[in-house]
């Protein structure tokens, strides 16, 4: 079987591995309070231009985004999400636990907008009700989209004037960051947001993130919420030896050249695709390409390839989700363009 289900389904990076191994033997202090994550902390500030940047390491997206929501929060307020939103879908209603309601907002595309934001804003004015107070955004979205400068810029402005918190959430940073004609940069969204994270479990770390939160109010005590949440890992290091291996080199490191890998192989698959005559489901960007296909040659291709059937089309057809991971070779594209 070839794979194309997810991003995640390999271990990690030989050259990550690599580093694990080379520190393994080293005794550090434990709860991320080591060289490894000072060294870190310090690369990701450098790359993202805020030498004050809090920076912590978490274990995974979904308590990343939990802990980050419910730190920010207080108990009447809720956060903002388009309705394709992770913490909205896939999160088995983890926000929802820790007493704090997500407002979706239904987009055509993934990407929230300042007057999707409004309309939420408009119907949540006094004590009756909760109030938004975060608004959750994934680059690229949980559909691939990218968001530009100038769109980036205007949510930006629209949280500023509404007193709204800005959080990103990074699971796939660096193909966004990497995408053919993006124009927003690491250090654009540092200075626009009050907190994001990158995400290093899908671009070739076993597990781990890296949280930066610019905004002190959601700072306050964070550690304190991570270790309630049970994800304060005693071995913090292996996430920070894990990220050091992935981000030391700034935009020529490892995890952009991942990225870029990824971005490439989903462009040739886009393509091919399109050349067989088959629709995308949407406009193509970074490493997920969903394509409209008939219930007969979706149940073909099962037998010799793994992906997900992401939602029903029409009677007779679906879209499927077709995922590049960083170790997906030109081989398996060429395996299922030929299979098409």
């Amino acid at each position: 079987m070839i794979y194309f289900r997810s991003d995640y389904s390999l271990g990690a990076h030989p050259k990550v591995m690599d580093a694990l191994a080379a520190t393994n033997m080293e005794h550090t202090d434990g709860y991320s309070e080591d060289r490894f994550s000072f060294e870190t902390a310090d690369i990701i500030r450098d790359m993202i231009g805020q030498p004050d940047a809090n920076v912590h390491f978490m274990v995974g997206g979904t308590p990343t985004n939990t802990i980050t929501i419910a730190a920010a929060l207080r108990p009447y307020e809720g956060v903002i999400s388009p309705s394709s939103g992770h913490i909205y879908v896939h999160e088995t209603g983890s926000v929802e636990a820790t007493g704090h309601r997500i407002f979706a907002a239904p987009t055509p595309d993934g990407k929230l907008r300042p007057e999707d934001i409004e309309k939420v804003l408009l119907h949540h004015e006094d004590e009756h009700t909760v109030i938004p107070k975060m608004v959750y955004i994934t680059h690229p979205t949980e559909n691939g989209g990218v968001y530009t400068k100038a769109e980036f810029e205007a949510l930006y402005k629209c949280c500023q004037k509404n007193g709204l918190y800005l959080y990103m959430d990074g699971a796939r940073l660096g193909t966004a960051l990497t995408w053919p004609g993006n124009d927003l940069s690491l250090k654009d969204i540092a200075s626009m947001c009050d907190a994001f994270y990158i995400g290093g479990t899908k671009i070739g770390a076993l597990f781990g993130e890296a949280l930066i939160i610019m905004n002190e109010n959601i700072n306050d005590h964070f550690r304190y919420m991570i270790k309630r949440a049970g994800v304060l890992l005693a071995k913090g290091r292996l996430i920070a030896v894990q990220l050091k291996a992935l981000l030391e080199g700034g935009e020529n490191s490892l995890y952009y050249q991942l990225s870029k890998h990824e971005n490439r192989l989903a462009i040739k698959l886009a393509q091919g695709i399109e050349d067989k005559g088959y629709k995308l489901w949407l406009p193509h960007q970074t490493n997920q390409v969903f394509v409209i296909l008939p219930n007969e040659k979706i149940a073909e291709l099962e037998k010799d390839f793994f992906f997900y059937t992401w939602t029903p089309f029409d009677e007779n057809s679906s879209v499927i989700r077709l995922v590049i991971g960083w170790g997906s070779t030109d081989e398996d594209v060429e395996a299922i363009l030929s299979a098409l």
